[in-house]
């Protein structure tokens, strides 16, 4: 890597090249979904819309972000020697089961107070959810288990002599 005379980087490290290329993307998805907005949505939506993006920073910010950090602080005070990899494990099943349930809530709610057609809302939300809970959680158990016998065998490898052929 080129450096000047005070030891500073003259490229661009490999970090802040993702992090360009990442926010390169987000702003051309932001202008997608923005054109789309404009060209298929009425003007009258569009009070409905910022309600609800204020409804989901409401509830990403004041139950999800909440909600994962006393997850990782409970985590961290249980035991003092858990694994940052297990807490990540356990936080991303967190959200993922967080995000799943504020999209299929409003269906089950929707359900149980009817729609003119049976076919608007066919399935069982409830029980879908239920399902896919029980197997987040056995997937999120088998992940971590996972990650202990990774470690427990790299830890055998690391202790295990070398064996030089003389």
């Amino acid at each position: 890597m080129k450096t000047t005379g005070t030891g500073v980087n003259t490229r661009l490290s490999t970090i802040r090249r993702w992090q360009i290329a990442l926010i390169t993307s987000g702003l051309m998805l932001l202008a997608v979904g923005g054109i789309a907005l404009l060209r298929d949505v009425t003007p009258t939506s569009y009070l409905g819309i910022v309600l609800w993006f204020a409804a989901a920073i409401v509830v990403h910010d004041g139950i999800i972000a909440p909600l994962t950090f006393l997850v990782a602080l409970l985590l961290r005070r249980i035991g003092r020697r858990i694994p940052l990899a297990v807490v990540l494990i356990s936080q991303g099943a967190l959200v993922i089961g967080a995000v799943l349930g504020l999209i299929v809530v409003p269906e089950i709610h929707k359900k149980t107070l009817g729609t003119k057609s049976f076919s608007i809302l066919p399935l069982d939300y409830a029980g879908n959810l239920t399902l896919f809970s029980i197997g987040l959680v056995l997937a999120t158990a088998l992940a971590i288990a996972g990650y202990f016998a990774y470690r427990a065998v790299a830890r055998r490898q690391k202790l295990r002599p070398s064996r030089v052929q003389v």
